[in-house]
C-alpha cells in the first residue's frame, strides 16, 4: 500500500495527462497511486480510460462537479480506499522533473508530521504552492483538500495560507514540479484556460475566498495546529 496518492483532475485534455503521467513514471520513487479525476461527460473519457490502463486509476466524476469538486471527492475516495499518508495534487499542466520528487515530499511530510509542501513549478516558485502535498489528517479534519465553495482558482492560496497561518508550510526549492501554463509562456490558451481563467471566474472565486477567510479561516487553522500538537505529545 503507497503512502502517497498523486490525484491528476483533468478535463479534455488527454494528450496532458499522458504527458504527467509519462513525467511520474520517469522521476516516482516511492511507487505511488496515480488516480486520474475525470467528469462523467468529457468527450475524452474512452481516450483517457485507455491510457490510464495499467498506469494510473480513474475516479470518473457524475455529476461533474468541477475542478475543487472533484479533487475533494477524489481525494476522499482515496483516503478511505487505501488511507495514504498524504495526497499529492497535480495538475494534467504540471510535469515533474526531479527524480524523486515524491519521495522528497513524503521524507518532509514524514518530519513534520502534518503540514503542506511544495516544490518550484518555475512560475510562483516559493509564492504559492501550485502542487501541494498535503498529510491526509488535515484533510480528514477539515474534510476537504480546497474549500468547496471555490470552483477552480485560489486553491494553491489556500493552501499556502492555511499552513503559513498554522506553521506548517514547507517550500523545497531543490525540487522541481515544473507547471507547463501559458501564463509562463509554456502552454497556448485553449478553451478550458480561457473558461476556468475567465474574469467571472476570477470575480468568483475571488469572492468566495474572501468569505472563507473572514468566516472559516481561523477555525480551521486551529484545527491543523490541534493536529500538529498532537504529533509533538
Amino acid at each position: 500500500m503507497s503512502e502517497l496518492a498523486i490525484i491528476i483532475p483533468t478535463r479534455t485534455r488527454p494528450t496532458n495527462a499522458e504527458r504527467v503521467l509519462t513525467a511520474c513514471e520517469n522521476t516516482c520513487t516511492t511507487y505511488p497511486t496515480i488516480i486520474l479525476a475525470i467528469d462523467a461527460d468529457d468527450p475524452d473519457l474512452p481516450a483517457y480510460t485507455h491510457l490510464a490502463a495499467g498506469r494510473a486509476a480513474v475516479q470518473i466524476i457524475d455529476p461533474p462537479t468541477g475542478h475543487v469538486g472533484a479533487i475533494n471527492t477524489t481525494a476522499l475516495l482515496a483516503m478511505d480506499h487505501s488511507d495514504p499518508y498524504a495526497i499529492v495534487k497535480l495538475d494534467d499542466d504540471h510535469q515533474p522533473r526531479t527524480h524523486g520528487w515524491d519521495h522528497a515530499y513524503l521524507t518532509a511530510l514524514h518530519q513534520m508530521g502534518t503540514g503542506v509542501v511544495y516544490g518550484d513549478d518555475q512560475l510562483q516558485g516559493a509564492n504559492l504552492p501550485t502542487a501541494p502535498g498535503i498529510t491526509t489528517d488535515i484533510i480528514r479534519a477539515l474534510g476537504f483538500v480546497a474549500p468547496p465553495e471555490l470552483g477552480h482558482l485560489y486553491c494553491d492560496n489556500f493552501w499556502r495560507d492555511l499552513a503559513t497561518q498554522a506553521g506548517c508550510l514547507r517550500y523545497l526549492p531543490d525540487i522541481v514540479v515544473e507547471h507547463l501554463h501559458p501564463g509562463a509562456g509554456k502552454a497556448t490558451w485553449d478553451t478550458t484556460y480561457a473558461r476556468v481563467n475567465s474574469p467571472e471566474r476570477y470575480d468568483t472565486d475571488a469572492r468566495a475566498y474572501r468569505t472563507y477567510t473572514t468566516t472559516r479561516m481561523a477555525t480551521d487553522v486551529d484545527t491543523v495546529r490541534t493536529l500538529m500538537a498532537a504529533h509533538h505529545r
